[in-house]
């Protein structure tokens, strides 16, 4: 079973999508890679979501992605004597390590970090920034604070720390268990939480060992300003504009997605834009026009991959909702905003695999010259492939592979239709087979154009230096 568009479908899994039949549909109507949330669900219930995914991809012989999400640290609030109290705007309020309940005064804050890096100026954000204190004096163990913006403040609501960096390790004990746990199952991509430094980065990427491939997510101001360094060490990018909207004026997040999509693009990497897309429909039939025209906007923009997040592992329509995500994809590719006719055609010339990556961009420019209908890529470590994507060609690119691994890796990644094959003993001869393989299965007919990318001689890894123009006979 092949999804025939080229921007990917990323559902979230959870308590709506759990079950065998729901998670077969959800592939079916569209979804390429699931999202198995780690600040959620239990690591039996992770488990058997895990081994449900391997068991459908098995069945349908099609493959999927499975994206692991750390939860990172999460800051929280203590209790309250009354459950929840009213700041009103202009009042005092004090949050510091006294573990004594909270009153409209005060309330624990459990983190000693916080205080440590604060600054008389700063903003203390409560409840997703609904609730904004503005520090005015702070010590080793509390920080006085005026009333921003007012509100109900509740029992362990969340709080964000925008103006300074945290010295916080972007991985928690929670985290480090959840990585070996999803490492050790078996997990294709792995998202980091609250990155704020390329060494939050290096250091995940030292424990995961090679076992998955690390997407870091841009959610802090700390992370725009090292966005850089952070992409350089990173397998992946994803705007995740949930956090970001709160810890940036929400104004700014548009411009940043697309500062971020474009940059991810260009150093040839995968880039998946999440949160709120289609969120209506979280309870609703239907999408909004401003969601639809949101994803669409990131369609438009070359995100390699779209993410639902509530509305399919919550929700009421997951089903209906990744089938409205579908649908805006294939419109928009199929219009003349599509991607490939606005492509970004800069070559890294300090890029230690430069014969590929020219390779990559001269075939891109030769099938929309020729208007082939397929780009074959033979690779074992999906380097070419995702290359290749990065270039945003006219023509759907299909990956052979005899890594099962990559090959479900490469479900997330832009235009890839990915192939199991390990027959091929020559260039000539696997050039020759992956083109029948295609004519088979219908996604290539007598007389279509194909550009082939390969290494010669087959067998030699890690370089791709043939390309070759043929037709299907």
């Amino acid at each position: 079973m092949r999804h025939l568009r080229k921007v990917k479908i990323v559902a979230t899994l959870g308590p709506a999508s759990s079950t065998y039949d729901v998670i077969k549909d959800l592939h079916q109507a569209g979804a390429d890679v699931f999202r198995l949330n780690m600040s959620h669900g239990s690591h039996a219930e992770i488990r058997d979501r895990h081994r449900i995914i391997r068991e459908i991809e098995k069945e349908l012989a099609s493959p999927i992605a499975i994206l692991a999400d750390l939860q990172g640290p999460k800051l929280r609030v203590g209790t309250f004597a009354n459950g929840q109290e009213t700041l009103i705007e202009g009042a005092s309020f004090q949050l510091d390590l006294d573990p004594r309940e909270g009153d409209v005064d005060r309330v624990c804050l459990p983190h000693r970090e916080i205080f440590s890096a604060l600054e008389v100026g700063a903003h203390l954000l409560v409840n997703d920034g609904k609730i904004r204190l503005l520090v005015e004096e702070f010590g080793a163990d509390f920080a006085k604070c005026k009333v921003i913006a007012g509100g109900v403040i509740s029992n362990h609501k969340g709080v964000n720390v925008p103006d300074v960096v945290l010295p916080l390790a972007a991985l928690s004990q929670k985290d480090l268990k959840d990585l070996e746990f999803v490492c050790e199952l078996g997990v294709d991509w792995l998202a980091l939480s609250f990155v704020q430094r390329p060494s939050d980065v290096t250091e995940a990427k030292a424990l995961i060992a090679g076992r998955a491939a690390v997407i870091s997510k841009i959610e802090k101001p700390a992370a725009i300003e090292n966005f850089d360094e952070i992409l350089t060490v990173s397998d992946g990018i994803m705007v995740a504009r949930g956090d970001l909207g709160v810890e940036i004026p929400p104004e700014r997040v548009p411009a940043v997605q697309k500062h971020v999509v474009r940059h991810v693009r260009e150093a040839g990497k995968p880039i998946v834009v999440a949160t709120q897309m289609l969120e209506s429909m979280t309870e609703n039939p239907t999408a909004t026009r401003a969601e639809v025209n949101d994803v669409a906007n990131s369609v438009i923009d070359g995100s390699d991959a779209v993410m639902l997040s509530g509305e399919t592992s919550v929700g009421s329509y997951p089903l209906k909702v990744v089938d409205t995500m579908r649908k805006i994809i294939r419109d928009v590719e199929g219009s003349a905003h599509n991607i490939s006719e606005n492509r970004i055609s800069k070559i890294l010339i300090n890029d230690e695999r430069l014969l590929t990556n020219a390779i990559c961009s001269h075939a891109c420019d030769i099938a929309k010259t020729t208007a082939a209908k397929a780009i074959i890529t033979i690779t074992y470590s999906g380097f070419n492939t995702i290359k290749m994507s990065s270039y945003r060609p006219s023509a759907f690119i299909y990956a052979f592979t005899n890594n099962h691994t990559i090959l479900n890796t490469l479900s997330l990644v832009w235009g890839v239709q990915g192939f199991y094959y390990d027959r091929g003993t020559t260039t000539d001869q696997t050039i020759s087979e992956t083109k029948a393989i295609l004519k088979q299965e219908k996604h290539l007919k007598k007389g279509d154009l194909v550009v082939n990318l390969a290494s010669m001689p087959a067998k030699e890894m890690g370089m791709t230096n043939m390309m070759k123009i043929s037709k299907i006979k």
